[in-house]
Order: structure tokens, then C-alpha cells, then sequence
């Protein structure tokens, strides 16, 4: 298959390609480096990435950026910042692609335990999370051509302790490598509508 993997250059989306590489062609895309420099959060940018890439049978979304802070100092500003750019980011990547991927293909997206294991500080990545996997499943129902859609749901990886450890007190954490499966159980098999929680 070919395979567009958005948010390449991430802790997660270096997994994916590690573990789909040896069988699949991947496309790489990410705001710094890549195949393909790309803004989620742009809708142009989203466009210019589709016209450069064709024949495309799956694309998978490990992208996108969320606050986290206190909710009595929370903002709408910093509410739009996940809003925006994973929420709308990977949602339009899914609008627009409709037209570019091929028959029978698939998009996995990325959301993510907070929504169902609420921490401190969470309150915008857990909405966001919430909204992904409430997307995903009506959009399964709805998608043509028999393309599919799926998300990923992983708790902490271990790979982000060093930074995020104080968020996540008495969490199991989880190897990028062992999240990077749950992505080719997306693309590689044939399941849809599904929030494939990786704890």
C-alpha cells in the first residue's frame, strides 16, 4: 500500500513507520521535514499536500497540539489552540482526502485517554479527544467509496514520562512501539467505526 503518514517526525509517528515501513510505501508529512511540509491547522497547506500525493490507499494522522492548564485560567484562546489544529486539523485532513484516497482505503486518527480518564490540566485535551472519537464513529457510517475510519486512543507513552510524568501520576505508561500496532491494525486490516484504546 501507500501509506501518507501525517505528523511523521512525532514520537508516535516514528513508531508507525518503523512498523509499516518493511511492508508499505510511506509519504511522510509534518510541519519541519518530511516528503511533504505540512499545516494542519491551513487549509491551503492540506490542499498542496493532496495535489503532490496521488493513489493514495491510507492515511494516518498522528498529529496535532492541545494546552493544558488550569480551567479557571483557561481562555477561549486557549481552547481554539486544540480546537483548531488536532480537532479541525485531522478533521479536514479526513474532508478534503475523500476526494484523494482510493477506494477501500482507510484514515486512522489520533485522540487519546483523557477523555475517559480524566487528569489534572486536561480539561481542552479531553474535549478535543471527546470530539475525535465521537467524530470518527458517526463519520464510519457515512464514509464512501468503502473507505474507512478508525482512531487511536493511547495512554502516555513512555517516551513522554520525562516531560508529561506529572500530568499522568499512577498511569500506566505504554511503548510508542506498542501504540505504532494499533495503527496497522487500522490500515492493514478491515475494521471501521473503531477507538482502538492503547493502555
Amino acid at each position: 500500500m501507500k501509506i501518507l503518514i501525517v505528523g511523521a517526525n512525532g514520537t508516535i509517528g516514528k513508531a508507525v513507520i518503523d512498523e509499516l515501513k518493511p511492508r508499505h510505501e510511506i509519504i511522510t508529512a509534518s510541519t519541519s521535514s518530511g516528503d511533504i511540509k505540512l499545516d494542519i491547522t491551513d487549509i491551503n497547506s492540506i490542499k498542496n499536500m493532496y495535489e503532490k500525493v496521488k493513489n493514495i490507499d491510507a492515511i494516518i494522522l498522528t498529529a496535532g497540539k492541545v494546552h493544558f492548564g488550569e480551567i479557571n485560567e483557561m481562555t477561549e484562546k486557549e481552547y481554539a489552540i486544540g480546537l483548531n489544529n488536532k480537532l479541525m486539523g485531522q478533521v479536514n485532513v479526513v474532508l478534503l482526502g475523500l476526494n484523494y484516497l482510493n477506494d477501500s482505503g482507510s484514515f486512522t486518527l489520533t485522540s487519546g485517554i483523557i477523555n475517559r480518564d480524566p487528569v489534572k490540566f486536561g480539561s481542552s485535551a479531553a474535549m478535543v479527544n471527546g470530539a475525535i472519537d465521537g467524530f470518527v464513529r458517526n463519520a464510519s457510517i457515512e464514509m464512501p467509496r468503502n473507505i474507512r475510519i478508525n482512531c487511536v486512543s493511547p495512554t502516555i507513552l513512555t517516551e513522554s514520562l520525562e516531560n508529561l510524568a506529572p500530568y499522568f501520576r499512577g498511569f500506566q505508561s505504554v511503548p510508542a512501539k506498542k501504540v505504532a500496532l494499533a495503527y496497522s491494525k487500522s490500515a492493514e486490516g478491515l475494521q471501521n467505526g473503531q477507538i482502538y484504546c492503547v493502555n
